[in-house]
């Protein structure tokens, strides 16, 4: 069986907006073309919870408007229950991720989803998702402001078996 690290924290009103995460290092040419090659990617560590990493890849989730975020999941590593305010299109860039629907968290319960797979998470749907054997990237957009609210904000963190 192997144990998972599980990732439970938000404000006291359990309502989190983004962290302010790294840009990555895109600037727009003249006639407004981004570009992110491989290499460029900057992470910032998400607030209180401890395995998973964030970067904004174009625009500012926390504001009105169009945005790309990318999220990394450590190996072993799981997002409580929660939903977001806003529909949410993700897309599976590295490794499996593992996402499940409901407010009861059951990670024996969760599908794989591979490289290139896509989800929709429709606004205000309660989730949880995350890695188990191996390293999780996936690329999400939406429209902002965003934010992420936990059904048991002031969860610990425990361990539980798939």
């Amino acid at each position: 069986m192997h144990t998972l690290r599980l990732a439970a924290l938000a404000l006291a009103s359990g309502l989190t907006l983004l962290p302010l995460a790294s840009n990555a290092q895109t600037a727009a040419d003249e006639k407004g073309f981004t570009v992110l090659h491989l290499g460029q990617e900057v992470w910032s560590d998400y607030p209180g919870i401890e395995g998973i990493k964030i970067m904004v890849v174009e625009g500012n989730p926390k504001l009105a408007g169009p945005y790309v975020i990318r999220v990394k999941f450590a190996p072993g590593t799981m997002s409580m229950p929660h939903y977001h305010p806003e529909d949410r299109l993700v897309t599976v860039l590295k490794g499996t991720w593992w996402s499940g629907r409901g407010k009861t968290f059951q990670p024996s319960g969760t599908e794989p989803m591979q490289p290139g797979s896509f989800m929709k998470h429709p606004s205000r749907e309660v989730h949880y998702d995350g890695a188990k054997d191996e390293e999780v990237i996936l690329q999400i957009a939406g429209m902002g402001p965003s934010g992420t609210v936990f059904l048991k904000p002031d969860a610990p963190h425990v361990g539980s078996s798939r």
